[in-house]
């Protein structure tokens, strides 16, 4: 989860247009990564020196109870699982953003490909592509439609990135490659 947490901003610092964002965004996530682990490591700690300074004996629940092993790993599980459903939720919303980024980039670069790259109808699947559903153009072969698909949506990220970098993608050597590729795939048989 804490790598999750990093790795979030990362694709955000990547996704974002706004220059301070890019630049915040994985020193933030870094932080609450950093932050989310202390918490994980912390509390049993403070707890304990807690108890010792005021001279109580461990509470019953600090004292290994006699329990089999399913048992605690359920109860210990739902202990990190209230401590954390946060940072999970927190994860959960990045995740979503980030798939609704993704399909916008998708949806916006591939249109100006219709009848290129992109055919009128895989655009209109485009179109209504939601998340945890993936596009296939031929479900007869499954292998040749995920790369085929793959392949525009690389297309699609690679026409953003040189746009963003102020260069033009109809001049970029790997816009044209991949638009090849593209060609290549729908003429195998």
């Amino acid at each position: 989860m804490f790598t999750a947490i990093f790795g979030a901003s990362l694709g955000l610092a990547i996704q974002t247009r706004r220059r301070w964002l890019r630049f915040l965004a994985p020193i933030g996530g870094l932080a609450l990564a950093i932050a989310a682990h202390m918490l994980n490591n912390a509390l049993p700690l403070i707890d304990a020196l807690a108890s010792a300074a005021a001279g109580e004996p461990p509470p019953e629940w600090q004292v290994a109870p006699d329990i089999g092993f399913l048992e605690a790993f359920l109860a210990g599980s739902l202990v990190q699982l209230t401590i954390f459903l946060p940072f999970v939720g927190l994860a959960g919303l990045v995740i979503w953003r980030s798939g609704v980024w993704e399909r916008r980039v998708i949806r916006e670069e591939l249109a100006k490909e219709v009848g290129q790259t992109v055919t009128g109808d895989e655009y209109q699947d485009v179109l209504h592509d939601r998340m945890l559903r993936t596009r296939r153009i031929d479900a007869a072969r499954p292998n040749k439609s995920a790369a085929l698909v793959n392949a525009q949506h690389e297309l699609a990220f690679r026409k953003r990135r040189v746009r963003e970098e102020g260069n033009d993608p109809e001049r970029d050597p790997l816009v044209a490659g991949w638009r090849k590729d593209i060609n290549h795939l729908r003429a195998a048989a």
